[in-house]
């Protein structure tokens, strides 16, 4: 058995968070990395990294490529895009799989700690959980409109109203 006491000592103690110590104004420990997983993130592949989010009006880190998705999560977020309409040529994906060095330095980037990742006017917006919420409660759809990167509707123009 186990005693109460010492056994709610070492619940608290892991509950705490640790403490750690900032050593430059510009960098600052994530909430989501642990401390064997934050690592500076090298100027060519920051530089990598912006030059992808800049790409396009809307990216995607995902994993695998839009025909072929190799995760849930990725998938479930081209659909949401697709369903949302957003406009292909104002999209682009990059596979995180090709690049390992890419695939560290997205999360490192965003300071996010999953893959997808989503970018609108090089923005961060969130990962697939947070595609799922903003879908849901329509709040994506009114950001894709509001930055003008959906699709034109087929015979736009020629709607009558009633």
């Amino acid at each position: 058995m186990f005693s109460r006491p010492l056994f709610s000592a070492t619940l608290r103690q892991a509950a705490r968070p640790v403490a750690r110590q900032v050593t430059s104004a510009h960098l600052r420990p994530s909430p989501f990395l642990t401390a064997s997983q934050l690592r500076l993130l090298s100027d060519h592949t920051k530089q990598a990294i912006e030059k992808a989010v800049s790409s396009a009006p809307v990216v995607l880190f995902m994993k695998g490529t839009p025909e072929t998705p190799q995760c849930g999560f990725s998938r479930a977020s081209i659909q949401i895009l697709g369903l949302q309409g957003v406009d292909p040529n104002k999209f682009a994906a990059f596979n995180v799989l090709e690049d390992q060095e890419l695939r560290q330095g997205i999360k490192e980037f965003s300071d996010w700690p999953t893959i997808p990742q989503l970018y609108i006017d090089k923005e961060f917006v969130g990962g697939c959980d947070i595609l799922v919420s903003m879908h849901q409660d329509g709040s994506l759809a009114k950001m894709l409109e509001e930055k003008g990167v959906l699709a034109p509707l087929d015979g736009s123009g020629s709607e009558s109203k009633e």
